[in-house]
């Protein structure tokens, strides 16, 4: 757990963070989000005191961290930053191992762990020889995480470690780190300026306000539902409601089962289904995209397949069904169980219905609680 207690940090007399109290739960991710000067990143170094507060006291476990040597401090929190800040005169196995080896783990140990921490965040052993300027960024970044994991640490820190990086890689690396942070469950401080990242990463919220001001600490789903000023609505987004909805489960809906084509069908098979557009998919009866049956002349083939639609997990959200619907040049939004198998497909006005009951429900719970 990091406590704040009524952390202050002055630069002359300009306020960056202004009696900051606020906790992070042991083996929960907190994200402090907030516009530009709003002293994210300041509250984040003053836990591994790279900044001194002027005032307060920040408690890692319940030990003030300024009556901790500053080494064995940092020693003990992993700390990720943006675009890695890795060591470019070693290679990623020598930058992996660089916190192990300086708290005494033998050479062969700490490179055993390296190189399963390497692949544990996603990446081929065989780049553990390569320098980091001949990696890629979602590489580089991944290695990152690797080092920052290598010595076991109970906290990590992580400031904008993603953002760098193109929206795809971006979401890839998002998804890696929740799935190793189901396996490890450490203690993290996230710092990002994107609220959608803040929604999808965290189990609490910090916005802050510019002077280092909280402005509200929530869930996720709390902070869209229940936004407590102007401020914290307008910075959290007009579409707050339509991002709640992914953090609602999807009821079980019935689903309209459609018959498929795979590549190289004929266009005789195509049209011979009646249907203006025809589901295309793979071997594994995975989704491949839809197919406008006009447009195919001889057979189906790659290039005629229309991607823009998204597909919903048959275990996933309201908002995920909604949004398959919505995007599918179809109409009919495309749904696939959790081995990626095509199951069926659901329109919007489907969806909807369910949406209304949860908000239904929601409200008559509310007025059961006062």
């Amino acid at each position: 757990m990091i406590r704040f207690e009524g952390v202050t940090k002055r630069y002359g007399g300009a306020l960056a963070v202004d009696h900051l109290t606020l906790e992070a739960p042991t083996g929960k991710i907190t994200v402090l989000v907030g516009p530009s000067g709003c002293g994210k990143t300041t509250t984040l170094r003053m836990v591994n005191r790279m900044i001194t507060p002027t005032s307060g006291r920040i408690l890692i476990d319940g030990r003030d961290n300024a009556s901790l040597d500053v080494a064995e401090l940092r020693r003990g929190i992993g700390y990720v930053i943006q675009a890695a800040g890795l060591f470019p005169h070693r290679t990623v196995l020598d930058n992996v191992t660089t916190v192990p080896r300086l708290l005494g783990t033998d050479k062969k140990a700490a490179q055993a762990r390296a190189l399963e921490l390497i692949e544990r965040v996603g990446l081929d052993p065989a780049l553990a020889s390569r320098y980091p300027a001949q990696l890629s960024g979602g590489q580089q970044q991944r290695v990152g995480v690797a080092r920052a994991l290598a010595a076991d640490p109970p906290v990590m820190l992580m400031d904008e470690p993603f953002s760098a990086v193109d929206p795809v890689t971006r979401e890839q690396l998002q998804n890696e780190f929740l799935r190793l942070q189901s396996e490890l469950g450490k203690t993290i401080l996230f710092v990002t300026h994107d609220i959608d990242e803040a929604i999808k990463l965290g189990d609490q919220v910090a916005v802050l306000r510019v002077g280092g001001v909280l402005a509200q600490l929530d869930p996720p789903a709390k902070l869209l539902a229940d936004p407590v000023d102007d401020f914290v609505a307008e910075f959290v987004g007009r579409d707050r409601g339509y991002r709640a909805l992914s953090f609602a489960a999807a009821p079980e809906l019935p689903l309209t089962q459609e018959p498929t084509v795979r590549l190289g069908a004929s266009a005789e098979q195509v049209r011979a289904l009646g249907m203006p557009w025809v589901m295309c998919v793979g071997e594994a009866d995975e989704p491949l995209g839809w197919v406008r049956a006009a447009a195919v002349e001889s057979e189906v083939t790659r290039t005629l397949l229309h991607r823009g639609g998204t597909v919903a997990s048959l275990s996933g959200s309201l908002r995920e069904l909604l949004d398959a619907a919505l995007s599918s040049p179809s109409g009919r939004g495309v749904v696939a169980d959790d081995e990626g198998r095509f199951v069926g497909t659901i329109r919007a006005s489907e969806v909807l219905p369910a949406i209304e009951a949860r908000r239904e429900a929601a409200a008559a719970e509310e007025a059961t609680a006062r």
